[in-house]
């Protein structure tokens, strides 16, 4: 296991010839026994000490391997349950269908459920006030979009529908105006949704509101392809500390119990943040610093 080092390549073991000729007579069969027995203890003194030496160096190379990541981390987060998706950013949207308008929120998250089994990523939000509007898909070009709708128009699930360009998407415009213009329309788009009561999934009426689902809606509609569910959304974008919340950043929580992700909500600033509660409450902002979340806090990250 351990290499022994070149020096003791070069050791010399004593034999009868090797030995001092005396200078009456040739070397006594007893004499030389005690001559060959010493340079036994030698060559097992320079095995251990070479062993000893490579122990050492094996020694200091672990304390640098275990030592050196955590010196050189900037932060040391206590929200550790699931490992980060390193190297991971948000990608943007590419081409989005725009279906429906409904006065009903029940008819959209219906649609909405629909395509989703479709495999469609629908989601869907308020247009303006009393209109509700859906949109599903990301493609790589308008063709593509346009082709799937038409397929879906002609099936009778949407009726006319309208093709979202990237170029429509805040997140496009973030290089003219900069990374607070884009954390301002996450919060305002995030507030559209105060009231609403936002369901995801299945059957919307038995299953209730979604969390992440509204976290993934609210950063899509601005052009930002985040993870649909919460421990994914955890495990993406960086570590930020409590002190350090912007505008847009994701806060978690473990309401469950089990010490794990079971909740998020969009940070606003201030203090408070946006989030889907649970079934039969509507999208609210609540305070960070009230008992029930300040004790279920997990972390916070920042994909900007």
């Amino acid at each position: 296991m351990y290499k022994i080092s070149r020096s003791l390549q070069n050791v010399q073991f004593c034999s009868s010839s090797s030995l001092p000729a005396p200078a009456s007579a040739a070397c006594t069969a007893d004499r030389c026994e005690h001559a060959q027995a010493g340079a036994e203890i030698g060559q097992n003194w320079m095995l251990c000490k070479g062993l000893i030496s490579n122990i050492w160096l094996l020694l200091f190379f672990l304390v640098v391997v275990l030592l050196v990541p955590g010196c050189s981390s900037r932060h040391v987060s206590h929200d550790h349950h699931y490992a980060p998706i390193k190297g991971k950013t948000l990608a943007r949207m590419g081409y989005t269908i725009q279906a429906g308008a409904f006065s009903k929120v029940e008819n959209a998250a219906r649609l909405t459920d629909y395509l989703n089994r479709q495999n469609l990523d629908a989601y869907y939000f308020a247009y303006r006030k009393g209109l509700y509007k859906v949109r599903f898909g990301n493609f790589q070009s308008k063709e593509y979009a346009y082709k799937e709708a038409e397929i879906l128009k002609a099936m009778g699930t949407i009726d006319s529908f309208y093709i979202v360009s990237p170029s429509e998407y805040s997140a496009a415009k973030e290089r003219k105006y900069g990374k607070e213009y884009l954390r301002a329309e996450l919060v305002k788009t995030a507030k559209t949704f105060i009231g609403v009561p936002y369901r995801w999934g299945g059957s919307s009426a038995s299953r209730g509101f979604d969390c992440s689902g509204l976290t993934m809606a609210v950063y899509k509609l601005n052009g930002l392809n985040l993870p649909r569910t919460s421990i994914r959304q955890y495990r993406m974008g960086a570590y930020i500390d409590r002190n350090n919340l912007s505008g847009g950043d994701l806060v978690f929580f473990n309401t469950s119990g089990n010490g794990k992700v079971s909740h998020v909500g969009m940070y606003l600033g201030d203090g408070k943040f946006i989030h889907a509660p649970r079934r039969g409450k509507t999208v609210r902002i609540s305070s960070l610093s009230s008992k029930y979340y300040r004790k279920r806090y997990l972390g916070a990250r920042s994909y900007l």
